[in-house]
């Protein structure tokens, strides 16, 4: 069993432009004669590898807390594309991923510096994914997310976004990205991991 962490360092992480940035602060340390080290962060819900609830660009969308963890934790299918990915090369990596696991295909992971136009969006809206991942830390294009947002999320496809898969060849892997469990937000930091197995 090989485990690739495909998360990116909390304190080093890219940040969407204009979010502000994690900030960590030592409130006690052993070098400076406390009894135990104690440190305190702060940090944007889509800082580094985090997920987005539909709640993000939908007024009464499901908060992180409402969703079903079964969309974060499943077989799931990593399909490496660059570029702008249109609407038939989104059924194309459907097909594929459905090809080699039926389930693995519900959770589809973008290796590379890929962006999901509208026309993919709707080609995987309309698949019944579960959840969709890429490496960016947007789905869509990084000046106008909302339209690809709110259809993906709208069809309540859960959005993994600023992984890290350089590591990990094309392929069906276990999936673990479950978010903390914060009440009524519209995103969390995870620690996204992906398992080879012999699925």
């Amino acid at each position: 069993m090989k485990i690739y962490d495909i998360s990116q360092e909390v304190f080093s992480c890219q940040v969407y432009p204009g979010d502000p940035a994690p900030k960590k602060r030592v409130l006690n340390s052993m070098e400076k004669g406390d009894l135990y080290h104690l440190t305190s962060f702060s940090m944007c819900a889509h800082n580094g590898t985090h997920i987005d609830a539909p709640f993000h660009f939908l007024k009464d969308g499901k908060s992180v807390d409402a969703i079903c963890l079964e969309a974060f934790v499943g077989p799931a299918y990593v399909a490496e594309h660059r570029g702008i990915v249109s609407y038939d090369d989104a059924v194309k990596i459907i097909e594929k991923a459905k090809v080699q696991n039926a389930e693995a295909a519900k959770r589809i992971l973008i290796k590379g510096v890929a962006e999901v136009s509208e026309g993919a969006a709707k080609a995987f809206a309309c698949a019944g994914l579960l959840l969709l991942g890429n490496e960016s830390q947007t789905v869509g294009p990084e000046n106008a997310p909302m339209a690809v947002h709110r259809l993906l999320l709208g069809a309540d496809v859960i959005l993994l976004e600023g992984i890290r898969l350089a590591e990990v060849p094309e392929g069906v892997y276990f999936l673990n990205a479950a978010p903390l469990n914060l009440s009524g937000s519209d995103g969390s930091p995870c620690r996204a991991l992906l398992i080879a197995t012999d699925m």
